[in-house]
């Protein structure tokens, strides 16, 4: 396990998000992205909660979806700070993969 402060972390996450191809980075619309110690639903390194670009029908005025990033799972699965920079990197390209609607079992064939 490595600790990373809250700050760093979430430096990680901006740079993350930052680094999505614009291709993709344009489509993504009415996303809040969150930076949380744990999950209450076990150890997850990430989590999807909306509705997906391929279920939008009749879609407006809808509160934002949200991806959350765990600070602790990934750190603990992590012993450099290196190691946490790439795991954020994967879990955030998987959280946007669940946005446009690619499943768990699609991203794991695409290596996220």
């Amino acid at each position: 396990m490595v600790e990373v402060t809250e700050e760093r972390f979430e430096e990680f996450v901006a740079e993350a998000i930052d680094a999505i191809p614009d291709e993709f980075a344009d489509r993504v619309h009415n996303v809040a992205f969150l930076v949380e110690d744990d999950s209450a639903r076990g150890n997850l390194l990430g989590l999807y909660e909306g509705v997906p670009l391929t279920k939008r029908w009749h879609y407006s005025g809808a509160m934002p979806d949200r991806i959350t990033i765990y600070r602790n799972p990934i750190c603990r699965m992590c012993r450099t700070e290196e190691q946490v920079r790439d795991q954020v990197r994967a879990t955030v390209i998987h959280e946007i993969g669940h946005y446009f609607g690619i499943d768990d079992r699609r991203l794991e064939e695409l290596g996220w």
